[in-house]
């Protein structure tokens, strides 16, 4: 049986650059300048660790309570950004096709709720569909333990996944995870760069994906 586990923001939701543009001012207003190239690079992750390796990147010390602080100010522009959100070309279609195809899917993601409720929505899912975000494991990415906690609850053995995700955090999870990863280019990362990090194959968005499904194996 092959099924998939989804990452949300930029597999299958528009939100990449709404979280840069938030991240950047929640970072400036607390006085930290940082260029949005160095923002795109870390989003995926979840948020304390993204906070953690900018510190790294800028040599700046920012402290536990500081961190809290802009991941909080993050959350409320990212919420005042984009208050609505749109799925990408073919999101909505690819579920439906593999839920009326009787493949199991997932989605695991680096975001907490309330942040993740409107992309949820967006996305037309039913109740039932397993959604696994930061507040229900210890680690995010580039860390397993969202793709394991999504393996967990839903019982299918680890060799049967594809982790579908558009950062090469949510690849190198994947490896992590012992399962096959598969790229998208709708986040903003390259193909060569996705590819590095583990893809086994790379496609432009969840439409082209859609398309592609006998590629790697999955029977609608």
């Amino acid at each position: 049986m092959q099924a998939l586990i989804f990452d949300l923001d930029g597999t299958l939701i528009d939100t990449v650059y709404a979280h840069v543009l938030a991240w950047q001012r929640a970072l400036t207003e607390g006085g930290i300048r940082v260029s949005a190239w160095r923002v795109h690079r870390r989003i995926g992750m979840s948020g304390g660790l993204f906070v953690r390796a900018l510190a790294r990147e800028i040599d700046r010390e920012i402290s536990r309570e500081e961190a809290k602080a802009l991941q909080e100010r993050h959350s409320a522009l990212f919420l005042e950004y984009l208050p609505e959100r749109d799925p990408l070309p073919g999101a909505i279609e690819l579920l439906k096709a593999l839920r009326k195809g009787k493949v199991p899917f997932g989605i695991a993601t680096s975001g907490r709720r309330p942040d993740i409720n409107k992309s949820l929505e967006a996305l037309e899912l039913p109740d039932d569909v397993v959604v696994i975000e930061r507040g229900d494991v210890a680690k995010a990415k580039p860390d397993p333990d969202l793709f394991l906690a999504c393996q967990k609850k839903m019982n299918v053995d680890a060799s049967e996944w594809f982790v579908v995700g558009d950062a090469v955090w949510d690849l190198m999870a994947a490896r992590r995870a012992g399962m096959l990863g598969v790229g998208v280019l709708s986040g903003g990362y390259g193909e060569d760069e996705l590819a590095k990090a583990g893809a086994f194959r790379v496609y432009r968005d969840a439409a082209d994906l859609h398309r592609s499904l006998d590629d790697l194996g999955v029977r609608l």
